[in-house]
């Protein structure tokens, strides 16, 4: 077992963070800013497709490639906190029109050994992490302009999932959801909903301040979707994990909860390009593009 790399994150830095919303999948991507420079990042963008029609497009991504020339910004960083299993990646086509790294938790050779066995697929795809240009690992950090991104590992959703500490703003992916939506599914292959309780915990010892940027909103109830909350937030209020919930009630919520949840109904697609860092599969030898289902396996 590893052990958590302890940091301070510095809470007089503010980036700026704009959310898009994707209606489709419930998402939001993040622009996150320097306050200081131009230097952007881009989290957990969305690519868009019509799965009946196998149709591919990048509305979405439009969007967040105009906010980003429009305000005449340098995208520095695309970050994906884990590989989503509810959308398409849209980072390799943002990378191609603003440029930027690619980063992901380095624990994506997990996820690309478990999927590239449930798709069959062969050995030319990589399961080395090289299609990204940065792999990360607990504790590691990077650069936007003069703002440091602090990297913790957050497993229990996935076995890649991380957190990105930016100043007062941590971008915590499928970790936790708003307090009242509670927390991520672990029941995917490679989930774990203990290693989950632990990680949430990790994120919300971070101090009560801190601003927590989710991936995901459903408007529970029937309320406006949000994707902002704070750590005081998620201890006092959240439905699954606030202060005095123990791991093994948590275990047992969780494990009883997901046994009743639908697969995603992107996850087929998402899997496979997911694990590219986005890429479809490659194309066969006519110059046309597949995506398998894998049957009676997820």
């Amino acid at each position: 077992m590893t052990h958590p790399i302890p940091f301070t994150p510095d809470l007089s830095v503010k980036p700026e963070v704009t959310g898009f919303f994707d209606t489709q999948t419930n998402t939001i991507s993040y622009v996150v800013k320097d306050p200081l420079s131009d230097a952007c990042a881009v989290i957990d963008s969305v690519m868009d497709i019509d799965y009946a029609a196998g149709r591919i497009t990048h509305d979405g991504a439009d969007k967040i490639i105009a906010h980003i020339r429009e305000h005449g910004l340098d995208l520095e960083w695309i970050i994906e906190t884990h590989v989503h299993a509810d959308h398409l990646s849209a980072a390799p086509f943002i990378q191609e029109q603003l440029g930027g790294k690619l980063g992901i938790g380095e624990n994506i050779t997990v996820v690309q050994d478990t999927f590239g066995k449930i798709f069959n697929e062969g050995t030319e795809f990589q399961r080395d992490g090289s299609q990204f240009d940065r792999l990360f690992g607990d504790g590691d950090f990077y650069q936007i302009g003069f703002m440091t991104a602090h990297v913790m590992h957050t497993p229990g959703h996935t076995p890649a999932c991380m957190t990105h500490v930016i100043g007062d703003a941590a971008f915590i992916g499928d970790t936790l959801f708003m307090p009242d939506g509670g927390s991520a599914r672990a029941d995917f292959p490679g989930g774990d909903a203990r290693a989950l309780f632990r990680s949430i915990q990790r994120v919300l010892s971070l101090p009560a301040d801190t601003r927590l940027f989710i991936c995901h909103d459903y408007g529970p109830n029937g309320r406006d979707i949000k994707w902002e909350t704070t750590v005081a937030d998620e201890r006092a209020h959240n439905i699954h994990v606030k202060d005095g919930a123990t791991e093994d009630e948590f275990v047992a919520m969780r494990e009883a909860r997901d046994k009743t949840l639908a697969m995603p109904r992107l996850i087929i697609p998402s899997l496979q390009c997911n694990m590219r860092a986005g890429q479809l599969p490659p194309k066969d030898e006519d110059g046309k593009t597949f995506l398998k289902v894998p049957v009676n396996t997820l």
